[in-house]
């Protein structure tokens, strides 16, 4: 009996293992293979014993299966077996002028047009390397790095902040996105908003490749050479369409004392508590990816109690009939809604009011010091 559990026990463990290799994509498809070509015969003898409920058009489920399942090799057995099934259709159900449900022409035609499609799916797979089955898991895994990379560190008491992404076209992937970090012992906050060339899956990958680059150089140059740094970055990777647009603030959490340095990006915005009025705060600095040697140049200010900065992107103020000044009193004036009602969720209803229907990407960031 301990004999049997433990070789049961070592049956189990085999078959998990193989399964999860299988669906991680690391595995052979023999598994997938054999019980497709399982169903082959079988769909065969259901056609030619029940007619009436199988079709001989029913041989089209496992080659579709096989397409998205089985690598280019077994998928092209898979076929061999399919062709020899219709064949032996055929021969017993007699030519198709006698009655229906028996192999027409048409039938030869779909079941060979669905196992073109699927060669070709799955050539595309094999020259990727990436399974269909990791494909959608690696997708949203890089969905996920990014707003991991997005997200806002924790602020003191007394601060408060919030930011909200919204992709083109309602996609999982932005070209505009958010890389922050608390430096100096945490007494400074360091956050780099990016907008890159593109919008939605265009420019999702080349805002991945540089949230990671821009993570890791963010607090471990001084605030100063953060975008001299990423400029290099961008022009080494020479693209044809390389180009972004970045403001980098740093803001001394003790003090309320901030700077910004600007590649090209949009003015970020200033709410007096004292006085209710916006204003805009700005440096100046040529785009990312451009040339070599860009300067940027930083703008101070000071948050003073219940002051609120605003950072974002373009597509935020920007569309094809509007121009930028009438964005930006557009989103003033919704923003200045909620300096009475509390800042809570502002960043997504401000998406929401002033962007939602803007087919570029949007990114908001608010930092608010509590009264």
């Amino acid at each position: 009996m301990a004999r049997t559990r433990m070789l049961s026990h070592r049956a189990r463990t085999a078959l998990r293992k193989s399964a999860v290799d299988y669906f991680r994509g690391d595995a052979s498809d023999w598994l997938a293979f054999v019980g497709l070509l399982l169903t082959v015969p079988a769909i065969a003898c259901g056609t030619i014993m029940l007619p009436v409920w199988f079709s001989p058009s029913a041989l089209v489920l496992p080659i579709v299966a096989g397409g998205l399942l089985l690598r280019p090799a077994s998928l092209l057995a898979l076929y061999a077996a399919s062709a020899a099934a219709l064949i032996v259709e055929a021969l017993v159900l007699g030519p198709y002028t006698l009655g229906p449900a028996r192999v027409t022409p048409g039938t030869v035609l779909v079941v060979a047009a669905c196992g073109f499609f699927g060669l070709v799916i799955a050539q595309f797979r094999s020259r990727v390397g990436v399974p269909w089955r990791r494909g959608g898991t690696m997708l949203f895994d890089l969905r996920e790095r990014i707003r991991v990379q997005s997200k806002l560190p924790a602020l003191p008491r007394g601060w408060h902040r919030e930011m909200a992404l919204r992709p083109a076209g309602g996609q999982s992937f932005s070209g505009d996105f958010v890389v922050a970090a608390r430096t100096n012992g945490g007494r400074t906050l360091e956050v780099v908003l990016t907008d890159v060339s593109g919008k939605g899956m265009e420019a999702g990958s080349r805002a991945l490749l540089l949230s990671g680059a821009f993570g890791g150089l963010l607090g471990a140059l001084p605030p100063h050479g953060f975008l001299p740094a990423a400029n290099g970055y961008l022009l080494r990777q020479d693209w044809d369409e390389g180009f972004a647009t970045s403001i980098h603030l740093v803001l001394d959490l003790e003090t309320g004392d901030y700077e910004l340095l600007s590649a090209g990006h949009l003015p970020a915005l200033q709410l007096s508590a004292g006085t209710g009025r916006w204003q805009e705060k700005s440096g100046e600095g040529p785009l990312l990816g451009v040339y070599d040697g860009a300067e940027f140049e930083s703008a101070r200010g000071n948050l003073r109690r219940g002051d609120v900065l605003m950072l974002f992107t373009d597509g935020l103020v920007e569309t094809a009939d509007r121009d930028i000044s009438e964005g930006i009193d557009r989103l003033t004036g919704e923003a200045d809604r909620y300096v009475a009602a509390g800042w809570d969720g502002a960043a997504w209803h401000l998406i929401e009011k002033v962007a939602k229907d803007v087919n570029d990407d949007r990114a908001l960031l608010l930092i608010r010091r509590s009264p």
